[in-house]
């Protein structure tokens, strides 16, 4: 299983459309986030599959994220159209 993989079956595994998570919740799935997803906006960008590999684990399960403050928590949201 890759680092980032726990991110993509939790949120497989929600029946939510907006999943908020704290970074430390987000940190406990994969084993620690890297210090680059606390300082930089960037980190949570939803960029197309195939670039970065924490980003396409909530691509693939069909979210993206919609909010970030830095430190504290991630929202992310069901894509329209995407299967649960």
């Amino acid at each position: 299983m890759a680092k980032y993989d726990p991110i993509q079956i939790h949120l497989n595994n929600s029946s939510s459309n907006v999943v908020r998570m704290n970074f430390d919740e987000v940190g406990e799935l994969v084993g620690g986030l890297p210090k680059s997803a606390f300082v930089h906006r960037a980190w949570w960008a939803n960029e197309a599959v195939g670039s970065h590999v924490h980003a396409q684990s909530w691509q693939r399960a069909g979210y993206k994220v919609a909010e970030v403050v830095l430190g504290e928590y991630v929202i992310f949201e069901r894509v329209a159209g995407a299967s649960r």
